[in-house]
């Protein structure tokens, strides 16, 4: 054999090898980390952050989960990219910062309510439930004028605000075309932002022109807490409807149904679920509110069931007024404010489980 026949076969031998090499497999199966790993990083982390702060005295609950949650982070992803690889590594630990987020929004919403039970059993009894204001200068008398008030007024306003803002957002999805639904979105728009104190003026100026600056009223408070929820009702049920499939409104079409009567017997059944939740959201947001009540429907020691004729205390003011402007001894007005502001936690509670129960019932079936 030749030198050049000898050279020709090492070359096509060395690029086969070479072809080899390129071609090799990647292993697609990487290491995996047990369950326990993550938690166990996590107690491990606290355990060492916590000795080192206490090595050094500045040992602190808050300092050392901050602390020892930035350690979990940068060793889960150490540990995480040496056995699983840099991609499972980093989808731990955006999973670390999306938990540790969500905890962070639980820590005021968990002090609340922690902080209005602690202080709001005091005076959580028979008497606050049964009993006004009326004659009462110190200890003793409850919340039934402000509970009755709240209920009121917030029924007057839910049963103005909720036939509109369902039509209105009916318009706007189904009908709703041209300058006029332009208009109206954007004036819901405007409405969202405005401060609660603006509704409570309008609807004092309003009625004012009818029954002097004097007026104070119930029905007047209704129309301001109306208008703040509205646009509320009006976007969250639009929202929904928007999300409906078309196919449904389609397939109703096809078989001859009017639109009118698809819209009661399709659309809105479909999106009952969320429209009662936009609801809930609405009642809950005019239900604390405080300053358009002080404004056009007052303040009164004693129970008043005619929203049309004299002063309506709420839940919201009661509490306010309690706290702003005790008397003495001061324990006894701070433990009703307490109180009552528990008692309207409650209140949205009882009327989030009842829009789930509505929605519930109303949802389409699926079997």
């Amino acid at each position: 054999m030749t030198s050049d026949t000898r050279t020709d076969t090492d070359r096509a031998r060395s690029d086969g090898e070479l072809a080899e090499q390129a071609v090799a497999p990647v292993p697609l199966v990487r290491g995996e980390l047990p369950r326990w790993a993550p938690w166990g990083i996590l107690v491990a982390s606290l355990v060492v952050v916590g000795a080192l702060l206490a090595a050094t005295g500045t040992f602190g609950v808050g300092l050392t989960l901050v602390l020892g949650a930035l350690l979990h982070a940068v060793a889960t992803y150490a540990v995480s990219r040496f056995v699983e690889g840099g991609r499972k590594a980093t989808d731990r630990v955006v999973t670390i910062v999306v938990s540790v987020a969500f905890l962070i929004a639980l820590v005021p919403l968990i002090s609340v309510v922690v902080t209005v039970i602690e202080n709001g059993l005091a005076r959580f009894d028979a008497a606050f439930f049964t009993n006004s204001m009326r004659g009462v200068v110190g200890a003793g008398g409850g919340g039934y004028h402000a509970i009755t008030g709240t209920l009121i007024i917030t029924a007057l306003a839910a049963l103005m605000s909720i036939p509109v803002g369902i039509l209105t957002a009916v318009y706007l999805v189904e009908y709703g075309k041209g300058r006029l639904a332009r208009a109206i979105t954007f004036f819901v728009d405007v409405m969202t932002g405005i401060p609660s104190i603006v509704a409570g003026l309008f609807a004092f100026a309003f009625f004012a022109l009818f029954a002097g600056p004097g007026i104070r009223f119930g029905f007047g408070g209704a129309v301001a807490l109306s208008i703040l929820m509205i646009p509320v009702v009006v976007r969250s049920t639009e929202e929904m409807l928007k999300i409906v499939p078309n196919e449904l409104r389609e397939a109703a079409y096809a078989l001859g149904t009017p639109k009118w009567r698809t819209i009661v017997k399709v659309v809105i059944p479909t999106s009952i679920a969320g429209i009662a939740s936009g609801v809930t959201l609405a009642i809950a947001r005019v239900i604390g509110e405080t300053a358009p009540l002080l404004i056009i429907a007052g303040l009164t020691t004693g129970v008043n069931l005619n929203p049309f004729s004299g002063r309506m205390t709420t839940l919201p003011v009661f509490a306010y007024n309690s706290y702003a402007a005790p008397g003495v001894p001061r324990e006894p007005f701070v433990d009703r404010a307490w109180t009552s502001a528990l008692v309207l936690i409650v209140i949205v509670l009882v009327l989030n489980l009842l829009a789930r129960l509505v929605a519930k019932l109303f949802a389409p079936k699926t079997r």
